[in-house]
């Protein structure tokens, strides 16, 4: 088992591509919550910018040469699903955009930094354990008194965290590689 995540790491980079592709959408974000534009343009907009995630993802793996499949990995199908697993929390973004709209993107940045936490099993990637709660508890944290005029903070935090955590990422899949 050790052996096949090692190689989900290895080959998939850590998943890096990913987590820079969310960097791209998290920047995004950041743009679309520092505009004069009601509330509820924002939480539309941040809802079909998700959208872009996995052709973004595609491209970036592309470009570091990380495969995303891991097609000849038995545990390849096992990322898929840990990534869908976040789809399962949609409700709670979906409850918020009706009934707490100025919490929403807290909502959503709290679910998007928690989903990393199995991902540190499945590549054997210790940022993971270590940002998941990170992400979460300070998005939290922020956003539990922030003026809906100072909601942009939220975004540009999860772009902090996430390129912290790519760089991270890449550290431990450049000591994996010298370890092989």
């Amino acid at each position: 088992m050790l052996e096949l995540k090692r190689d989900a790491s290895v080959k998939g980079k850590n998943g890096i591509a990913f987590i820079m592709a969310a960097t791209i959408i998290w920047l995004a974000i950041t743009v679309v919550y520092s505009q004069t534009i009601p509330l509820q343009t924002k939480n539309i907009i941040l809802l079909f910018l998700t959208a872009f995630l996995f052709p973004l993802a595609l491209a970036v793996s592309a470009m570091v040469k990380a495969d995303w499949k891991l097609a000849d990995n038995p545990l390849g199908m096992l990322g898929l699903f840990l990534n869908l697993a976040q789809f399962m929390y949609f409700p709670i973004i979906f409850w918020a955009f009706i009934q707490s709209p100025k919490e929403m993107i807290i909502f959503f940045a709290v679910v998007t930094g928690a989903h990393f936490f199995p991902y540190g099993w499945f590549y054997e990637a210790k940022p993971y354990y270590i940002f998941a709660p990170i992400i979460s508890v300070s998005i939290m944290l922020a956003g539990w008194r922030m003026e809906e005029s100072q909601l942009w903070i939220i975004p540009l935090m999860m772009m902090i965290f996430l390129t912290i955590l790519s760089l991270f990422l890449y550290g431990d899949y450049k000591s994996k590689v010298k370890g092989n």
